[in-house]
């Protein structure tokens, strides 16, 4: 049986697809490994999937002071700290993950373990780069943290300079880790989505082309396979404190802002200012994604955690950070929707929502106030156009297989030209 190992790092978002493709995977007749952040550990393994922990808790790492200060006051001060707190963490996840990836076949990884690219390279079996968001340059419009503006087509394709200035955080203990884990030489060539050699790395789009479509100038190894979801599995159904909220009028907003812990009394007192001027029902998140539970008023519910692709049938709209998983869910279900993005392709996915027909314009977290948000949910709740167009973009998203598609292409990968496995079977790998 073959084996495929996947490795990420990031929060429950960057998660969930790599765990849907493992399930999608082990179901095709695949032996799977996922490694990820030691938070993960259960989710993983309540879908029988195998488990290897890449280092500490990112949430940990998110909520500590430092990051919060980063993030509100000053990223000068706070970011030398953050940096080699992050180096560290991909240093210790590389690795974990060499050790994991032993006797793998395949490695699949994302832009946060590109030191994946070095450990195929040195187990000699083929790589898959995995992306959230469109990240290949493409002169049609700029990086997902621009977006929102067309700079023309030579600035647009410049912007994705910044993917190798950010790669430079994730690259600096690579050389090392290639010298003294692996036993190769420093790396010369390539980036985000080149082998050592310089030679494109296939790389699939876990989203639709339906919601952002696939450019043009994009290399034939860059795949736009449809949505990769992951449904609850659990027997999650309102608590009765819901059910009754539930009953008691109509159907609610959804509003939560993710997973960066950002703000949260400030954040509160806008969320209670404008559904007071609205005057409508809300539900809002509770736990660590920005919003203090305590003190609300009757027509706000707090619940404290929820699988979204059960949770929003329960909602009229949703207003939420913008993250793919979050996008995804609210689209599939056929839910206007309102982005208050925060950062990295949050404001993309906000403005594509936008685009679509299917929301507001977005505001950024950073610049929302009650009045801004008042606005947002009186259109959001009281625009026809919203619901109509979320309706059938969802009937169409439905249609779509991105998973089978996805497994597809790893399978024409793994069985195309010769068998590099052999080599490795042989000993002459073995360190």
């Amino acid at each position: 049986m073959q084996r495929i190992a996947l490795v990420t790092i990031g929060t429950q978002g960057d998660v969930q697809p790599y765990l849907a493709l493992a399930i999608a995977l082990q179901k095709r007749g695949y032996s799977v490994v996922l490694g990820a952040s030691e938070e993960f550990q259960r989710m993983v393994q309540s879908h029988g999937i195998e488990f290897h922990s890449l280092g500490r808790s990112i949430q940990a790492f998110l909520t500590q002071q430092r990051f919060e200060n980063a993030m509100s006051q000053s990223m000068l001060i706070n970011g030398p700290s953050l940096l080699r707190q992050g180096q560290k963490i991909v240093n210790i996840a590389a690795r974990r993950a060499w050790k994991m990836c032993q006797g793998a076949d395949m490695l699949i990884l994302n832009m946060n373990t590109s030191f994946g690219i070095d450990i195929a390279e040195a187990l000699q079996i083929p790589a898959i780069m995995v992306a959230l968001q469109p990240l290949n340059s493409t002169s049609e419009f700029p990086l997902c943290i621009y977006y929102g503006a067309d700079y023309g087509p030579a600035i647009n394709k410049l912007t994705y300079t910044s993917i190798s200035v950010q790669q430079i955080y994730y690259n600096l203990p690579r050389n090392k880790l290639r010298r003294d884990l692996m036993g190769l030489e420093a790396r010369k060539k390539g980036g985000v989505f080149c082998n050592t050699d310089g030679t494109p790395l296939t790389t699939l789009y876990a989203y639709s082309d339906l919601v952002s479509p696939r450019p043009k100038d994009w290399p034939d190894n860059a795949i736009v396979t449809g949505y990769w979801p992951l449904y609850d599995t659990s027997d999650w159904q309102p608590s009765p404190e819901f059910a009754k909220f539930l009953s008691e009028g109509e159907a609610p907003v959804y509003i939560g802002f993710g997973s960066m812990p950002f703000g949260a009394e400030r954040n509160t007192r806008i969320l209670k200012e404008a559904v007071a001027a609205w005057g409508g029902r809300a539900v809002v998140a509770r736990g660590w994604g920005g919003i203090n539970p305590q003190d609300l008023p009757d027509n706000i519910f707090a619940i404290e955690k929820a699988p979204h692709d059960k949770l929003f049938k329960y909602v009229s709209a949703v207003v939420h950070h913008g993250g793919a998983g979050t996008t995804s869910a609210g689209l599939h279900l056929g839910r206007p929707t309102f982005v208050v993005p925060q950062t990295v392709d949050q404001p993309y996915w906000g403005r594509r929502v936008y685009e679509l027909g299917c929301g507001p314009k977005p505001v950024r977290l950073r610049k929302l106030t009650p009045e801004s948000l008042t606005d947002a949910l009186i259109k959001l709740t009281g625009t026809p156009s919203y619901a109509t167009n979320a309706t059938a973009l969802a009937k169409k998203l439905n249609q779509e297989d991105g998973l089978t598609k996805a497994v597809d292409h790893i399978d024409s990968m793994l069985h195309k030209g010769p068998r590099l496995v052999s080599a490795r079977a042989e000993g002459r790998l073995s360190r």
